[in-house]
């Protein structure tokens, strides 16, 4: 340990202060951060969080202070690093990185600033951080802070902005808060010095019991987008019982929360992981590696570009529980949940507006005994439970599943599907009638299965959304299952079944029960809004008498926008027409949008079809920053696939280069669209 304080101490301009210092051992130390200066460790009248670190980790003498800085550290049981900064100050502008922290049992707890408690209205459970972390102006600062010793609590501070360029990233993953014991040279490029403190394969010397808790990562204390994303939230490259709950982890150009080598006994609860994977990795939350005994509990996991939760190869098994996984898939149609491996749980989750499946489960490598019940699922693209086949390896089958499988016919059918290729339920009619107050549905199920009833409301399709679990029944050893249902109105219903020794099937095909009145159901689309949050309950008052129905409105608002050859930048003619859009958009809640990214055709497919993405995104990005909310946007880059014309002029050119807005009113608004080509760049 001694080698690598010292180590840390020559990287971060601490050897002036010699290794005297580092012979001592710190005893505990309640240090209150007064300066937001950064810079190298002087005695001055403020006491820095650079300082401060130091002094924790005992890299720094208090000696070496001057007096009004000493007056600022006090003996404590533990050592504990509080802020007291000026207020009109509070924003601390790192010129490097951090020292990581490294004193066991430190808590560097932002929520003793003063004025802190401040909320807003959609999320009063994680409060506005005052004091703020950030990169200072044209630095390139990869971490914000690194956590690399025992026991160690981050609570209540905003970080934003922290990055590296791509020839770093490989090695040294940039992110707000990094979890790991012994962290990676900052530096990995070939002519760096060797590794000799890297140890990642002994579990003892992995960070323990680290608790990130009621922090802002990722965007501004005002809520606004930085100029400069951070690359990744939390990154748990080696760490055992990490906690990381309440946080409000947003705007990342990677996923939100990820982890790398070890992150057993991981505990995400209770946070807010919204608007993630911009431009990197594209899931809310990405678990890798040795994960066992992770549980994602009671989680917001909303407008990722990717899935809302991604489990890639982990070693261990996975709680997902009770968490609401909404509007994710932003830029790639994923499901919201895909898992690989097996015991995993997916339990109790509300999983809804996805373009692709609820829930996707990877045939390799071996996948199976991945329980998935009690979830409610609706407005999804593909079946709310997908077992994907062996043979279908393609992208699009990691990434969107592949449809309904057909019914196992071989016991060694078992190994080439997951889920151990448990049948679906399969009901002995299309359509059950009623001859009094309870109807019976009977059908077939793997032996020992548990059937799970669901009700259905969607309109459209065999395989519809499972919306609201209803009851269960075991299938016997013929396989016959039965239900007796005493619902007084026609329903749409389907089924899943699960066994402990495979996992849970897809969802069977719907069948409808006519009501008491033996009239059949006929459900329709709910209107809904395109929001992250729940809207606030509405206290219920006598229904007024009833007013005429409104006049349609009709908005009338432009479609597309266009670009140089081989930019995706937005021009200020593009600005114009984007700002209509945003307006539009701010003054009708209820509108969503795909934005279609087109190219001409003057180069290869692939690289045509990463420049529409690059000017979908860039559109993108241009009305997330006027406000538009990303649950209401998304990306579908075309490449050349869909030009405006078939011609070979530079007009026609120029109108192929375009980012189109296909808009959608989730409560009936009739739109009129207009073709703009007031920015039309002829090349």
């Amino acid at each position: 340990m001694k080698a690598l304080w010292t180590a840390v101490a020559l990287g971060t301009g601490l050897g002036v202060w010699g290794t005297a210092a580092i012979a001592q051992s710190p005893t505990g130390l309640n240090i209150v951060v007064n300066s937001a200066q950064d810079g190298a460790p002087r005695p001055d009248e403020g006491l820095t969080l650079r300082e401060a670190i130091a002094l924790a980790n005992g890299t720094l003498l208090i000696e070496a202070l001057s007096p009004a800085e000493q007056a600022q550290v006090t003996p404590a049981d533990n050592h504990r690093i509080t802020f007291d900064l000026p207020p009109e100050d509070t924003t601390i502008y790192l010129t490097e990185v951090l020292p990581p922290l490294e004193a066991a049992g430190l808590v560097l707890d932002g929520t003793t600033q003063p004025g802190y408690g401040g909320t807003v209205p959609v999320l009063p459970e994680i409060p506005i951080p005052v004091v703020s972390l950030t990169p200072a102006p044209d630095a390139e600062v990869f971490r914000g802070l690194t956590v690399a010793g025992n026991g160690i609590t981050v609570r209540g501070l905003n970080l934003y902005g922290f990055w590296s360029a791509a020839r770093s990233t490989l090695t040294t993953p940039p992110a707000d808060i990094f979890i790991a014991s012994a962290p990676p040279p900052a530096d990995a490029s070939p002519e760096a010095p060797p590794v000799t403190t890297f140890d990642l394969e002994d579990p003892t010397v992995a960070t323990q019991q680290t608790v990130i808790e009621q922090n802002w990562l990722g965007f501004m204390p005002d809520g606004s987008i930085p100029e400069r994303r951070s690359a990744f939230g939390v990154s748990i490259f080696n760490g055992v019982n990490v906690r990381v709950a309440n946080n409000w982890i947003q705007h990342h150009e990677g996923s939100g929360v990820i982890t790398g080598f070890r992150a057993e006994g991981l505990q995400l609860d209770g946070n807010a992981i919204i608007a993630n994977g911009v431009a990197g990795m594209p899931d809310g939350v990405r678990l890798e590696g040795e994960v066992s005994g992770a549980e994602i509990t009671n989680n917001l996991i909303c407008a990722n570009d990717g899935s809302g939760v991604f489990l890639f190869k982990p070693d261990g098994t996975t709680l997902i529980q009770g968490n609401d996984i909404r509007f994710n898939g932003r830029r790639f149609e994923r499901a919201a949940v895909y898992v690989m491996g097996r015991g995993h749980q997916i339990l109790d989750n509300e999983i809804a507006h996805q373009p692709g499946p609820g829930v996707a489960v990877a045939a390799y490598p071996l996948s199976d005994r991945n329980l998935i019940r009690g979830n409610r699922f609706t407005h999804l693209d593909g079946l709310s439970i997908d077992l994907v086949a062996h043979h279908n390896v393609t992208v699009q089958d990691f990434q969107r599943a592949d449809g309904p499988n057909p019914p196992r016919n071989s016991h060694r059918r078992r190994t080439d599907t997951a889920n151990g290729a448990i049948n679906a339920p399969e009901f002995a009619q299309y359509a059950f009638g009623r001859d009094a107050d309870t109807v019976q549905l009977t059908g077939k199920a793997d032996p020992g299965s548990e059937v799970d009833l669901y009700l259905v409301q969607s309109d459209e399709g065999v395989y519809r959304p499972l919306n609201e679990p209803i009851m269960t029944a075991t299938a016997d050893d013929n396989g016959d299952f039965e239900f007796l249902w005493d619902a007084r109105e026609g329903a749409i219903v389907s089924a899943i079944a699960s066994d402990p020794l495979y996992g849970t099937s897809e969802p069977s095909p719907v069948v409808s029960v006519a009501g008491i009145d033996s009239g059949m159901p006929q459900p329709g689309q709910v209107p809904y809004d395109a929001s992250c949050f729940r809207p606030e309950p509405v206290v219920e008052v006598p229904p007024p008498e009833p007013a005429p129905p409104p006049a349609p409105i009709q908005l009338r608002i432009p479609r597309n926008i266009h670009f140089a050859l081989d930019r995706s930048n937005i021009s200020a003619e593009s600005a114009i027409i984007l700002d209509q859009i945003a307006e539009a958009m701010l003054t009708y809640p209820s509108l969503i949008v795909e934005l279609h990214g087109h190219t001409d055709p003057r180069a290869s497919d692939a690289y045509n079809q990463a420049l529409s993405e690059r000017r979908a995104l860039a559109a993108r990005d241009y009305l997330l920053r006027r406000g538009i909310v990303s649950e209401r946007m998304r990306i579908v880059p075309f490449g050349e696939s869909q030009r405006r014309t078939q011609g070979s002029t530079r007009l026609d050119y120029a109108r192929d280069r375009r980012v189109e807005f296909i808009f959608e009113d989730t409560q009936g608004l009739e739109i009129i669209f207009e073709d703009v080509e007031t920015d039309l760049q002829l090349e």
